[in-house]
């Protein structure tokens, strides 16, 4: 606060702090609360016995009021009014509670969550991690040749390649590349004419398989996030550090494993944490590409639940679960990167 104070003013310093509340709580703290908190209820249905015991009341209603408009004896109608008011009463109260939802707090929600479905979390996570690791291969070198543009001409010419496919919807972009990896598409049937694909055996599945199309559309469709945290990082390399490692004799597998990468760890750290998350929880790419016809990623088990089984409160806890379950491998991630929020985010503000 103070920093920002010195920096902007108190009055510009204050707004900021209360966007980022706002951002905080609207955008992180109150979503997630409400996820948990569906999470850790359900509401228990009735016992048949409760719906025996009302029928066995209205039972001994209509025999009482039998009686009372039979008899004339003054004392025993009294005394089964009192009865029959006894009985109503009871009734009605019955009758409320079976009415009212019982909420039952505590984890059957999670219980829920069987051992195919802890696979197939365990099993996406592998895949998240394999089509992070696909997205790092791709674009550290697109973002080394754009932080090494000679001109920033050319630098901005390059952005911009990157930038522009991003103008379109991700539900296009994604459809684009099921259409390009169809089987029947015009890249398969130049495959078979070279003799490199064969469609008959291929079994209706897109070029490179099921989960191949998904790791190829994946990387596409993420690719921003993670060469833009590279670059913002490649951009900050001192490029006589780069002439002076040449001129000591490195080659360019060295002169990247002992200046550039160690340089550009918080961007790959950044860019791999991003990746990973967005593709972990990444519904519409695995469901497209396979048309439902491929392995489920976990994402796509927890929709059906919102939004198949109409069942709020285990969609919460499988959701839950997968946050969780990222939250584990973002924090080993950063640790293989030997990198700390703290340190990214004044990093970051040095930057800005």
């Amino acid at each position: 606060m103070t920093d920002l104070a010195r920096a902007y003013g108190r009055r510009i310093a204050a707004l900021l702090w209360l966007l980022v509340a706002i951002w905080a709580v609207g955008l992180v703290l109150a979503p997630l609360a409400t996820m948990i908190g569906h999470s850790a209820w359900t509401v228990e249905t009735r016992s048949m016995e409760a719906g025996l015991a009302i029928d066995r009341l209205y039972d001994d209603l209509a025999a009482l009021r039998w009686d009372w408009e039979r008899t004339t004896d003054p004392e025993k109608r009294v005394d089964l009014d009192r009865r029959i008011r006894m009985l109503s009463d009871r009734a009605r109260l019955l009758e409320r509670r079976d009415a009212e939802p019982n909420v039952v707090y505590g984890l059957d929600n999670y219980a829920r969550l069987s051992s195919l479905h802890a696979r197939v979390l365990l099993r996406s996570l592998g895949w998240a991690l394999l089509a992070t690791a696909l997205s790092l291969v791709v674009c550290y070198p697109v973002a080394w040749a754009v932080a090494r543009a000679p001109t920033r001409t050319r630098a901005a010419v390059l952005v911009t390649g990157l930038l522009v496919p991003f103008a379109l919807a991700e539900l296009l972009r994604i459809q684009a590349w099921a259409m390009i990896l169809d089987p029947r598409g015009l890249v398969a049937a130049t495959l078979a004419g070279l003799g490199l694909f064969d469609p008959a055996t291929a079994g209706g599945a897109p070029l490179f398989g099921h989960q191949g199309s998904v790791f190829v559309a994946m990387v596409y469709t993420h690719v921003l996030f993670m060469v833009l945290p590279i670059l913002a990082t490649l951009q900050t390399l001192d490029p006589h550090q780069v002439e002076a490692a040449r001129d000591l004799g490195a080659s360019t597998l060295r002169l990247h494993l002992r200046v550039v990468l160690p340089h550009a760890r918080p961007g790959l750290a950044v860019g791999s944490i991003l990746t990973f998350m967005l593709a972990a929880g990444s519904y519409a790419v695995p469901q497209i590409m396979t048309r439902g016809q491929g392995g489920d990623w976990f994402a796509q088990l927890v929709w059906r639940r919102f939004f198949e089984a109409a069942d709020w409160n285990v969609g919460a806890a499988y959701g839950t679960t997968l946050l969780v379950a990222c939250l584990v491998v973002v924090f080993a991630l950063a640790r293989l990167f030997r990198v700390r929020f703290g340190d990214l985010a004044r990093r970051g503000g040095r930057h800005a």
